[in-house]
């Protein structure tokens, strides 16, 4: 056995503290990013069935979600808003007084210090369910992109600290980086969902969001899962029009386009843990097969080693809880 030759790598794991002290990644609270459903009317507050822990508010029950998130040390949330009336052009979505423009300002004014992210689709607002105007069956590119504009400013307006569109337009982040700076916003930044994969990880936003595609499916616009390259294309062409976060969705199938994203862009990545990836951990916990804090912790670190410098997550809550007591 002298005559053995090999590298001792366990010595810097010979205790807690030592682990500590040579470990790379690390997971914190400011990483978060905490997405919130608001609904239109009144005394709502409805659980999402394949969300154990998510709800949706109307205004006068969102007032002690937000302070609760502030308590936490949470500095980030983002907003998606249900209209009560929906239409083909989904014109809740850019109405001065729309739910989430109303929501962005009950937020600021409650907590002016909390980052407010605004997501500008158009798919919780369209009577179709989809991300777009429809004609003839299909979601039209570029009429659709003077609606996204017009949504992201009317958001700017309502006083979002980020626009986060999220529709998969070619070219919409040209289009609201145009209409923010001819609206007097060009120094409010886009945090773009430049890599959006077609996905059935999202089965339970749409429950929660109410914005299931009442014919079809997104695979028009919504990339192919199957894609990498696709990927850098995708990303390459949101920096050049102006993005200042790019956010890769769904993350935890896709931690190796986190890395290329990251490897290849200059910019702050957004890892979103969507709604399929967060049901299926809630789900395993309820059913005691698994120590959730220890899952999702490791989750969660696995996107930051991969590359992302923010998480969007509806854990963000119960993290910052594990993270305070650690």
């Amino acid at each position: 056995m002298k005559e053995l030759q090999f590298n001792r790598h366990r010595r810097l794991r010979n205790s807690e503290t030592l682990r500590a002290m040579v470990r790379e990644t690390r997971l914190h609270t400011d990483d978060l990013i905490y997405p919130l459903f608001v609904a239109e009317g009144e005394n709502i507050k409805n659980p999402i069935a394949s969300m154990p822990g998510v709800f949706q508010f109307s205004l006068d029950q969102l007032g002690a979600e937000l302070d609760e998130v502030v308590s936490l040390g949470i500095p980030s949330i983002i907003l998606f808003g249900i209209p009560l009336e929906k239409d083909a052009e989904g014109t809740q979505a850019y109405h001065d007084h729309g739910i989430i423009q109303e929501a962005i300002r009950f937020a600021k004014n409650r907590h002016p210090e909390l980052i407010v992210i605004a997501d500008t689709c158009l798919c919780e607002y369209t009577d179709h369910g989809h991300c777009g105007i429809i004609e003839n069956g299909q979601v039209l590119n570029d009429p659709t992109l003077d609606l996204l504009a017009r949504t992201a400013i009317a958001q700017a307006k309502a006083g979002a600290d980020i626009i986060a569109p999220s529709n998969m337009m070619d070219g919409f982040v040209a289009a609201i980086r145009y209409g923010l700076d001819e609206a007097g916003f060009s120094h409010l930044p886009i945090m773009s969902y430049a890599v959006k994969y077609a996905s059935a990880y999202y089965g339970p936003f749409r429950d929660a969001a109410n914005s299931t595609p009442q014919f079809g499916d997104r695979k028009t616009y919504q990339m192919d899962s199957a894609n990498r390259n696709e990927a850098m294309r995708e990303a390459a062409s949101d920096v050049e029009e102006g993005a200042d976060f790019l956010i890769v969705k769904p993350a935890l199938s896709y931690l190796d386009i986190v890395r290329d994203v990251k490897n290849n862009f200059d910019l702050p990545i957004v890892a979103y843990n969507v709604s399929g990836e967060y049901a299926m951990v809630k789900a395993a916990a309820q059913n005691g097969w698994i120590d959730e804090e220890r899952i999702v912790l490791e989750t969660l670190t696995s996107m930051k080693r991969a590359g992302a410098d923010l998480i969007m997550t509806y854990h963000a809550k119960d993290v910052a809880r594990w993270l305070g007591a650690k």
